[in-house]
């Protein structure tokens, strides 16, 4: 029975509870509109980018065609000069590439009706310039060097070439004015991106403090209420501080979830990825044309630019490929961590002996090259658990400890366990470097380690295990000193039984 006044108490709840479902329908909907505008701006910055990747293209071309004509220039001079037919091949091979590359131009800058007048002009000087080669190594081909040596001296092909070089100049300062004007369209919206997540966050906060405000005050109108509650709920007192210590851990592991994976980090790691793989490829078309250019004329290629396409390029990269496929790593384990949470369990008899056997079966290679030893205290006390989250915790648990393991000494790893009030307890114990009493609750806790990190690892191992445990009812400590190995000390019920919820 409930005691007097007490139902009243409650019943006034019910117009918080409205303001508060209120408060939770605002803010789902500006999470919505804060989702909307990331779309849109994932939308925008998409066509920028394109647009930028485009502009970078026609300046690439812009200037591989002025290279090629300034190599067939100085292949025909050489020509008149020497009149040997390496020259007279040199001139052939280029050649042939210019009118590819101006087509290829005309093709991306179609619709750019400047750029497109500039391309006729620069056609007809080109097709100036070929005429007048054409013409001189006609003439050095039947050997009348001294005529072909004074009509090049005559020929207006100097002119020409700084024409052209006006012409490819005033082009590619027209790309990169476009490039300009593109770029400060992506700048605003960003802008505008930040604008909306701004509103939507202070919106949210605004809730949160309307509903921190209201819960407090519903709480002071309760408190008389929960006095006369405790008095009803003392045999139920036990059981409600241990669903409450298991309801707060669990809710610490959701909030970490929630804040890393809210922020939809595996779109833009994708992006970055696919742009970093679009800049190798183009960083070797560049060291390519250094190279080429660095062979036909080295006055033109400084050794800044000679170093920037051979090494800093490609070391910058590097870095970035390696720091996204690290993040790539750890954001797959962190999605795994929240399956595994999720993960139905399916309790079984398991043989402890048998499973720890098999462990280290599949470990012993790496045993033997630690020059370590692993010890099975047989009988393990056999229990009722799900077979895959117990594998998983001593797999966790044992290759933590050949991991870390001291260099040079010769390596041992106990595993034991015992019966104790209806619980089995195992021990995972190593004589290998230990951890600093300071890191003992800090290494369960997501991408924390403890000492030098020299080991390959991200942080999620030991919260892994940490979560898999407390979901089969159970509890993980750890007694370690530096120098002195460590010991991981595991709780679990003999036989774990299923929550009712989470058979639903």
């Amino acid at each position: 029975m409930v005691a007097p006044g007490l139902d009243r108490k409650i019943a006034s709840g019910a117009p918080v509870r409205r303001l508060l479902f209120g408060a939770m329908v605002v803010g789902f909907l500006a999470l919505i509109a804060a989702g909307i505008a990331v779309a849109w701006v994932m939308s925008v910055n998409q066509q920028h980018i394109a647009a930028i990747t485009h502009t970078y293209q026609v300046e690439q071309h812009i200037a591989q065609l002025r290279l090629t004509v300034e190599r067939a220039e100085t292949a025909r001079r050489g020509y008149i000069v020497d009149s040997t037919p390496r020259f007279s091949a040199t001139y052939s091979a280029v050649s042939s590439q210019i009118r590819p590359q101006l087509d290829e131009i005309e093709r991306l800058t179609a619709d750019n009706p400047a750029q497109t007048r500039r391309i006729a002009a620069l056609r007809g000087l080109i097709n100036h310039v070929e005429e007048l080669s054409s013409h001189s190594n006609a003439l050095v081909a039947s050997r009348q060097l001294g005529t072909a040596a004074r009509i090049f001296h005559d020929d207006d092909s100097v002119e020409t070439l700084q024409r052209i070089r006006a012409l490819t100049t005033a082009m590619s300062d027209n790309e990169h004015q476009l490039l300009t004007i593109r770029d400060a369209h992506q700048r605003s919206s960003v802008r505008t991106f930040y604008i909306v997540l701004s509103a939507a966050g202070a919106l949210l906060v605004l809730l949160a403090l309307i509903s921190v405000l209201t819960v407090l005050r519903y709480t002071r109108d309760l408190t008389a209420a929960s006095e006369e509650l405790r008095t009803l709920n003392e045999s139920l007192e036990d059981a409600v501080e241990e669903r409450t210590a298991d309801l707060v851990r669990a809710n610490e592991e959701i909030q970490r979830f929630a804040y890393i994976v809210s922020h939809d980090l595996r779109s833009p790691l994708v992006n970055v990825m696919g742009f970093t793989a679009e800049l190798d490829a183009a960083t070797h078309t560049v060291r390519e044309l250094i190279e080429r250019a660095d062979r036909a004329a080295p006055d033109i290629v400084t050794e800044d630019a000679r170093l920037a396409a051979t090494e800093d390029l490609p070391e910058a990269i590097g870095f970035i490929r390696s720091s996204t496929q690290k993040m790539d790593a750890l954001i797959n384990a962190i999605l795994k961590l929240s399956r595994e949470g999720r993960r139905v369990l399916a309790p079984e008899r398991i043989e402890m002996d048998a499973l720890v056997g098999n462990i280290r079966d599949t470990i012993q290679h790496r045993l033997d090259d630690r020059d370590a030893a692993m010890v099975i205290d047989s009988p393990l006390p056999a229990i009722v658990s799900d077979r895959l989250a117990i594998d998983q915790v001593f797999s966790n648990l044992i290759d933590n400890a050949v991991k870390y393991l001291k260099p040079g000494e010769p390596g041992r790893i106990e595993v034991r366990g015992h019966i104790e009030n209806k619980r089995a307890i195992f021990e995972v114990a190593d004589n290998g470097r230990g951890i600093d009493t300071r890191d003992h609750a800090r290494v369960f806790d997501l991408f924390r380690r403890s000492g030098p990190q020299d080991q390959p690892g991200d942080g999620i191992g030991l919260a892994h295990v940490r979560a898999l445990v407390q979901r089969l009812g159970g509890f993980i400590t750890v007694s370690s000193e530096l120098g002195k190995g460590a010991t991981f000390r595991l709780s679990l019920p003999e036989t774990f039984i299923q929550p009712q919820d989470a058979q639903k």
